[in-house]
């Protein structure tokens, strides 16, 4: 979003962080009934936090330690082949079983859109993983800094925004795309910044363009680009 962020929010953030964990912030596309959510206890006063986040400077260095993060992993389970065209990116999507179609979805569409990576279901332990649950913070990229990632889908802003643009979006940054909240509905990394009549699931030609950039010549090349950005 464009707007100010809410005091609580930077004091989530800030929670967070103090606890080690790196965190990316979403706020994407209004929900379909397949995610079927569990009840929350989200107050009115948190649900328009979630709803108004538009991003910190925190949360665009989260961005690119969560993609390094997942190149990393990549790297070192296909140090065999570092020669490869295209990158397989696995997940795990067992602790998100509400959102198994969303998920189909966005890796859908994904793949359609790129060349030089694939995301792949994965039964055992993937790159990352998608998780679902209550989160005041909403959905969000994150990483532990050692190795492993995961997507969290909120239940409450799946319900406020397009799931499969939140879901798209999320694993945008997986890809290794920051947010641009500013940007128009045709912009999938614009998340929440439209608004939730805003349900464009799909990147634009500049964003698949930047990932398969990220992603040319192989995920050795993918994670030099990704150590460089961090400098």
């Amino acid at each position: 979003m464009t707007m100010t962020q809410p005091p609580t929010v930077i004091r989530l953030l800030a929670c967070a962080f103090g606890a080690g964990l790196t965190v990316t912030a979403l706020a994407a596309g209004p929900a379909t009934a397949q995610a079927e959510p569990q009840a929350h206890t989200q107050s009115a006063s948190q649900s328009a936090a979630r709803v108004h986040y538009a991003g910190s400077a925190e949360d665009a260095a989260a961005n690119k330690a969560f993609f390094k993060a997942v190149v990393k992993s990549v790297a070192e389970k296909r140090a065999a082949n570092p020669g490869a065209a295209q990158v397989t990116v696995t997940y795990n999507l067992s602790g998100a079983p509400s959102f198994r179609q969303q998920i189909a979805n966005s890796t859908s569409i994904w793949n359609s859109s790129v060349t030089n990576v694939k995301l792949q279901a994965t039964s055992g332990t993937g790159n990352f993983s998608y998780r679902e649950g209550n989160d005041a913070r909403g959905s969000y990229a994150s990483t532990d800094g050692h190795g492993r990632g995961y997507v969290f889908l909120d239940y409450a802003q799946n319900q406020q925004y397009n799931s499969t643009r939140v879901t798209a979006h999320e694993t945008g940054h997986v890809l290794g795309l920051p947010d641009h909240y500013s940007g128009p509905c045709s912009e999938l990394m614009s998340g929440g910044g439209p608004g939730t009549s805003c349900t464009n699931p799909y990147p634009n030609a500049n964003e698949k363009a930047r990932v398969n950039s990220l992603w040319a010549n192989g995920f050795a090349e993918a994670l030099r680009k990704a150590e460089a950005a961090l400098k």
